[in-house]
């Protein structure tokens, strides 16, 4: 009996530390900058993440994401602004593979070796920096109340930054994920387009670790995209589906987050898994089966 009850007990606390919706509204109110970041990083990265899954560049996003966890834990054990330490770093990790890495086999190595340097020269970073094991875990898995009206600025102006640049290179990106030969043929500027593409990438692959932590920025780069490819082959709705799987991703997971004492990351993954498995299950259904009309 006494040990049912204990059980009992160890199950209700678990529960409260991950939703407890007490004094919600108050909460709400603390975390508006953080919901309005996860929204904008959901639509972009979504958008963005589409041509990464064209271009099979899954691995890529990780790789940068390790040298942005590397800057901005070097920014803050050096006591400066973590945003340019994270973006410092992944610059840097997408210049390098845009520009070693044309070819897949390339890539693949250099990104290889990118991630083992960028997370030990992170955790190096953090065993030296001596302030809140809160930000040192924050960088890693992403906190809900991290983000003040300076950085939501910044956050907000690279992203828009990156949809803007998308925009303008839509149609020669388009064109060299789907076939890099012929567009190289047909005069794209392939090396340049890639490039920026990297770039972009890079931008906007740091300001993402900001909400949901290096380790798992996948979640709001690739997932999205990844679902939406699985319900369409449409070139304008895999867009919408993907900057609409990412904003519900990243504002749902925010949500649920504000309930609980846990890290922001284990919500938005979780929607964003939820999401891929449901759309993964519907393009199965969809699918015509062989020899069926």
């Amino acid at each position: 009996m006494r040990a049912a009850t204990l059980l009992a007990i160890g199950d209700d606390d678990l529960w409260s530390r991950m939703f407890n919706f007490e004094n919600y509204g108050e909460l709400l109110g603390l975390v508006q900058n953080s919901i309005l970041a996860g929204a904008v990083l959901g639509i972009v990265g979504g958008l963005i993440g589409v041509f990464v899954m064209q271009r099979d560049m899954a691995f890529a996003v990780h790789g940068i994401s390790e040298l942005s966890f590397a800057g901005a834990a070097a920014a803050l054990l050096f006591g400066m602004n973590v945003v340019a330490g994270s973006l410092a770093g992944a610059l840097v990790a997408a210049i390098v593979i845009g520009i070693l890495g044309s070819r897949a086999r390339d890539r693949n190595s250099i990104i290889g070796v990118l991630m083992p340097f960028g997370l030990g020269l992170g955790i190096l970073f953090l065993a030296l920096y001596p302030g809140r094991s809160a930000n040192k875990f924050g960088l890693l898995t992403g906190q809900i109340i991290s983000v003040d009206d300076p950085q939501l600025g910044w956050l907000s102006a690279i992203s828009l930054v990156v949809l803007v640049s998308l925009l303008l290179i839509w149609r020669p990106l388009s064109f060299d994920s789907l076939d890099a030969d012929v567009a190289a043929a047909r005069g794209v500027p392939t090396r340049f387009v890639s490039l920026a593409f990297m770039v972009l990438l890079g931008l906007i692959v740091a300001v993402s670790v900001q909400i949901i932590g290096a380790l798992l920025v996948l979640a709001l780069v690739v997932t999205p995209a990844a679902a939406a490819l699985r319900l369409s082959a449409s070139p304008i709705l895999v867009p919408v589906l993907a900057m609409v799987f990412g904003f519900v991703s990243a504002v749902g997971g925010i949500l649920l987050a504000i309930g609980g004492s846990l890290p922001i990351s284990p919500y938005i993954t979780t929607i964003s898994f939820f999401i891929y498995l449901v759309a993964r299950l519907v393009g199965l259904r969809a699918r015509p089966r062989p020899g069926l009309r």
